[in-house]
């Protein structure tokens, strides 16, 4: 009895150390932030692009991606991308850490300011490399350029009603957008479970053309002996050729034909799981966005602005909603 007593005050001491009112919360920041934060932490060797260490983006990158950015306008666009959501990703953590929020207001300004222009440049890069992302199909960039909206309206969103003092609107679309910037992380995941299951269920193949392989391979004479239709006139069509999906494979083409065929399906699978995962967390803390909402009310009523407590973008002034009462002991 005295060990759990002892746990419970270790635990509350812990995550109320760091500002958080729910014990629930804390937990689910170490799980959710602390991804975010060693994913990009793992990635920030990425931000040598073209050099040749093996910890660079040209030798880390999936086989077949440095191919289509090592030049021209898809450089520029993976340049400016990786150069700014990394830094991004390992800034936006600290913006949900209670504590900075409440002692250190102005860091916590900064930090926004300084994340929010990072993920609009970084979207900008990504809309150029999209069309060759893990093969460029179809649904691959519908889902990053789905990605790339829904972002972008999240942070502008989140912009726009803390300009209007709106906290816990802002709170929310904050949420949300670092939800949907997670997504490439769960993304990946889905993406290698994927591929071993379809290599073992065998017989995909993948279009790709013949001097992609060569590059990847790095052999001209090892792409003829594997690919004789890339040696000979009008065998291939349009110079491309079918590539069995292979994940286990020890040639780079192989590998890389199971990570374009699964990269689609993991990226709409990630999409629908936070965005879904998201609003069940919104909707299951209506408490907190109750409590900020009286402190959107009493900073908007001090700043005379016209009606408070809804001088952002809430529900009941643009949606089908009951107008927001004023709690008694706040007026």
């Amino acid at each position: 009895m005295a060990l759990k007593i002892s746990h419970n005050v270790w635990w509350r001491k812990a995550y109320q150390a760091a500002g958080f009112r729910k014990g629930y919360n804390f937990p689910l920041f170490i799980i959710f932030a602390g991804s975010m934060l060693g994913f990009s932490l793992a990635r920030i060797s990425y931000l040598n692009i073209g050099g040749n260490a093996s910890s660079s983006y040209k030798k880390g990158a999936a086989p077949g991606e440095w191919y289509w950015y090592r030049e021209g306008l898809a450089r520029v666009g993976i340049s400016i991308h990786l150069g700014c959501i990394i830094p991004a990703g390992v800034l936006m953590v600290w913006q949900f850490v209670p504590v900075i929020r409440h002692k250190f207001i102005l860091l916590h300004r900064i930090n926004g300011y300084i994340v929010i222009v990072l993920v609009m440049i970084s979207n900008t890069g990504a809309f150029l490399i999209i069309r060759r992302s893990f093969g460029g199909t179809l649904p691959t960039q519908a889902a990053m350029g789905l990605l790339i909206i829904l972002s972008t309206i999240s942070i502008a969103m989140a912009y726009y009603n803390i300009k209007r003092l709106q906290i816990e609107q802002h709170r929310a679309w904050m949420l949300r957008a670092m939800f949907y910037l997670g997504v490439i992380i769960t993304t990946r995941i889905i993406m290698v479970i994927a591929a071993q299951v379809s290599t073992a269920v065998g017989k995909y193949y993948v279009p790709m053309i013949c001097d992609e392989i060569v590059f990847v391979q790095d052999s001209l004479t090892q792409n003829n002996t594997m690919y004789p239709q890339c040696s000979i006139a009008n065998m291939s069509v349009d110079g491309m050729i079918a590539v069995a999906a292979n994940f286990g494979s020890d040639r780079k083409e192989q590998l890389q034909a199971s990570l374009e065929l699964n990269f689609g399906m993991a990226a709409w699978l990630s999409i629908f799981l936070h965005t879904i995962g998201v609003e069940i967390y919104l909707n299951l803390t209506p408490a907190e966005g109750e409590r900020l909402r009286r402190v959107s009310y009493a900073k908007q009523l001090e700043a005379g602005m016209r009606n408070p407590g809804s001088a952002g973008l809430t529900v009941d002034r643009w949606g089908d909603a009951d107008e927001w009462i004023v709690p008694a002991e706040d007026t």
